[in-house]
């Protein structure tokens, strides 16, 4: 993630001071992402990911580190937070909220994904939304569709005559997208190729899950498959699409509504993506190693979901 928090070494030690993690050995900004400010911290007993948090305020962030270590529990392979010599996994460093998160091994995916990579993150997410029907805590959705007519808005006189015809067009198109009766609970919501640890083709462990909402579970699935199943010039792949999908439903089975609805729901979420992306580009935030994402890789897709409707 981008760094904006700049932390000092004493700061860290003396941050430390309060998990029985040793002695700190080393430290660095991880540049990927978007949101907020990440280090890897390396200390005498193991390797960690210190997040300090630059959009939320500290007592929204329980919510957070609960999603993570429910789905840790229930033996979803995922990042859990590591709790200080108090038993909290919240504390303040630089007068940020921050939390120490156990590193897991492997790595994101940066390349095209495999076939056999979709497949796998089809079945885990299909697992989340069953075991996530368990889960009690309650969070409503911050980029849903206020969210994303609102930013439309801003972002509309910063767009060329075509992409602004076609943003207000969908809008329009998506205008009931709040209202539709589909299956909800919690969502990771940020399932990107760089938000699951793989070694190969076998799955380590899903990170960052600093966007989890309760959201309709097929937007979910629509996040993934809109990353996942791209191919090689930034189009959906059949032969990946497939693989997710079915490894999805032999999880849990798509209702009717959802079926009807799957068209309106990926441009939702391609949608979401291509506004956030925009508006990072167009409304950047200060940052020492702050990465901006191509915009256009979305509007891509949002075009091809137009278009091309997938059965």
């Amino acid at each position: 993630m981008s760094v904006y928090t700049e932390v000092g070494r004493d700061d860290l030690i003396a941050f430390l001071d309060d998990y029985s993690v040793g002695e700190l050995v080393s430290y660095e900004g991880i540049s990927e992402g978007i949101e907020n400010t990440n280090y890897f911290v390396t200390t005498e007993q193991g390797q960690f990911v210190l997040t300090l948090f630059e959009q939320h305020e500290f007592g929204e962030l329980a919510y957070f580190l609960d999603v993570m270590t429910f789905f840790y529990q229930h033996g979803i392979p995922s990042a859990h937070p590591a709790a200080d010599k108090q038993g909290h996994y919240l504390k303040k460093l630089c007068g940020r909220p921050a939390a120490l998160v156990m590193r897991l091994s492997g790595r994101g995916v940066h390349t095209i994904a495999t076939v056999a990579q979709c497949q796998v993150v089809g079945e885990i997410l299909g697992r989340m939304h069953v075991t996530g029907q368990q889960f009690k805590s309650r969070r409503a959705t911050e980029r849903g569709s206020d969210w994303r007519q609102q930013m439309a808005s801003k972002l509309l006189p910063m767009l060329d005559q075509d992409s602004a015809a076609l943003l207000e067009n969908e809008l329009a198109f998506q205008a009931d997208y709040a209202n539709l009766d589909l299956p909800s609970g919690v969502t990771h919501s940020d399932l990107f190729r760089d938000n699951a640890l793989f070694e190969g083709d076998k799955l380590k462990g899903i990170i960052d899950f600093y966007y989890a909402c309760d959201e309709y579970l097929l937007y979910d699935l629509a996040v993934a498959v809109n990353d996942w199943c791209i191919n090689e010039i930034g189009e959906l792949d059949s032969g990946r699409y497939q693989a997710l999908m079915s490894a999805y439903t032999q999880q849990r089975i798509l209702t009717e509504a959802e079926t009807v609805n799957w068209n309106l729901i990926l441009r939702a979420a391609a949608l979401r993506f291509w506004l956030s992306r925009l508006q990072d580009k167009h409304f950047p935030r200060e940052g020492d190693l702050t990465h901006i994402k191509d915009p256009n890789a979305f509007l891509i897709i949002l075009k091809q979901h137009r278009d091309q409707p997938l059965a």
